[in-house]
């Protein structure tokens, strides 16, 4: 994913060299494997693990420099003024929206702007998205990809004169069913395809690729801006079946931030209205499936630090760090609630990490884990303990060896009397299978192994 400096340095207030700012960033996780110049921009090239969406977006990485340097995120995200004198309709939202399969589409938002003049985008922008490998196609399509670069969330703008009856219907496709895409290619749907259809036919893939019939053409003058969330496993099911996949598919498939739609919605309206000169007028919210973030219950997050780490790290700066990325805490800090656009954040041990990546990997030392059994005094073994050290005190030292030995030494050394009650038929311990070879016979005397460790050592 390419990542520009200059992009960056917009949503948060950052001065350091770009070598620094990756080396930084690859600490926490944020593997930067290369810097790329273009003009008087740096492009990062960062490889993302797949539970990481927050991360395909300028403000997913900005968000997480604000930890690492602590200071705070300012994205761009105000709302132009609405026009005085251009009246807002009551309406319904199905009059222009309906979601006919919540279980597809969590939430779906459609805004209206009207009277807009499609052309070339300003060099700015066009140089914008050049630098992290995007072309510029017109002003309205130019905003609706930056929008996504900036704040992760895919989008689409569709000519609303071309939509039947001006409606959106959200639905599954039906057998037969065909659309043409923006690529021009025509493309055979199934049952299993959630489609962004009008009054009469699909008008897009849902999360994947617009219609070519519904598309921004220098002829429109009306959009209906599409912000929607839809269920990852079907976009990345649907995205493998067709053989299509986009820029929006990688994120859809992955989990977007459904809490971000209205932002990222008025984020792109402004600057339609600012690049194409528009009016922005009804905003449709459809959000059937509202979303539930995951409660996580750490008694001591620090203590969990510490354990499954060995990193000492205050309980202060974990709340910090986990603060900062968004992972809220209750009062006593001991209840955490996972943010909508972390969807990985769901166990104690997921708040370890998140600590660990900002505390640094680096300072985890190398060193055996405590063991609480075997090789340890129990509570009981305070006599034992005393009578080894008062014999290591006189000089006597201790030799620990196995306690199983070789058959051949069985005439070798002399039985300690008591041991062995021949009169009985008491005979030797003998195991049928053996971890050393030959070693099956249970000792009867020690002799064997203090003699093989005297050997061994004069041998050493």
């Amino acid at each position: 994913m390419n990542i520009s400096y200059n992009w960056l340095k917009d949503l948060i207030a950052i001065d350091l060299p770009a070598e620094e700012l990756a080396e930084k960033l690859t600490r926490v996780g944020l593997a930067v494997e290369g810097i790329h110049p273009h003009g008087d921009d740096f492009v990062f090239d960062i490889d993302l693990t797949s539970n990481r969406p927050d991360c395909l977006s300028h403000l997913g990485v900005a968000r997480e420099i604000g930890v690492i340097e602590g200071i705070d995120v300012f994205p761009k995200v105000q709302l132009r003024p609405v026009e005085a004198d251009v009246p807002i309709p009551a309406i319904l939202a199905p009059d222009i929206v309906k979601i006919e399969d919540p279980d597809l589409c969590h939430r779906f938002t459609a805004r209206i702007i009207r009277n807009v003049k499609i052309g070339p985008s300003p060099e700015f922008l066009v140089e914008r998205l050049a630098a992290i490998g995007e072309r510029s196609i017109n002003n309205v399509a130019d905003a609706t990809n930056y929008v996504m670069h900036e704040l992760g969330q895919p989008m689409h703008a569709f000519d609303l004169d071309k939509l039947a009856e001006n409606r959106i219907v959200v639905r599954r496709a039906k057998a037969g069913e065909t659309i043409k895409t923006l690529d021009e290619v025509d493309r055979k749907l199934d049952e299993t395809m959630l489609m962004i259809s009008d009054a009469d036919k699909p008008v897009a893939v849902g999360g994947v690729m617009g219609g070519f019939d519904s598309s921004i053409s220098e002829n429109t003058t009306n959009v209906l801006l599409e912000v929607a969330y839809f269920k990852p496993e079907n976009i990345r099911q649907t995205s493998r079946n067709l053989g299509l996949a986009t820029e929006a598919s990688y994120r859809f498939e992955r989990g977007v931030d459904i809490e971000n739609l209205q932002r990222a919605s008025d984020r792109a309206a402004d600057l339609i209205c600012e690049l194409a000169g528009g009016t922005m007028e009804e905003f449709i919210d459809v959000y059937p499936k509202r979303f539930v973030p995951s409660t996580i219950e750490s008694a001591n997050v620090s203590v969990a630090v510490s354990r499954l780490t060995g990193l000492d790290v205050s309980r202060d700066e974990c709340v910090r760090i986990l603060d900062a990325l968004g992972i809220s805490s209750d009062g006593g800090h001991v209840s955490f609630q996972s943010p909508s656009w972390r969807h990985d954040i769901a166990l104690e041990e997921d708040l370890v990490e998140e600590v660990a990546r900002h505390a640094g990997y680096e300072n985890i030392a190398e060193e055996l884990p405590p063991a609480y059994a075997a090789g340890e005094y129990q509570a009981a073994e305070t006599r034992k303990k005393l009578l080894r050290q008062k014999l290591t005190d006189l000089g006597f030292d201790e030799a620990i060896s196995y306690s199983f030995i070789d058959t051949k030494f069985d005439d070798t050394y002399a039985i300690v009397p008591g041991v062995l009650d021949e009169n009985a038929g008491q005979k030797f311990v003998t195991l049928r299978d053996s971890v050393i070879d030959g070693a099956v016979r249970m000792r009867p005397t020690l002799l064997s192994g203090l003699l093989d460790a005297v050997r061994f050592n004069l041998n050493h």
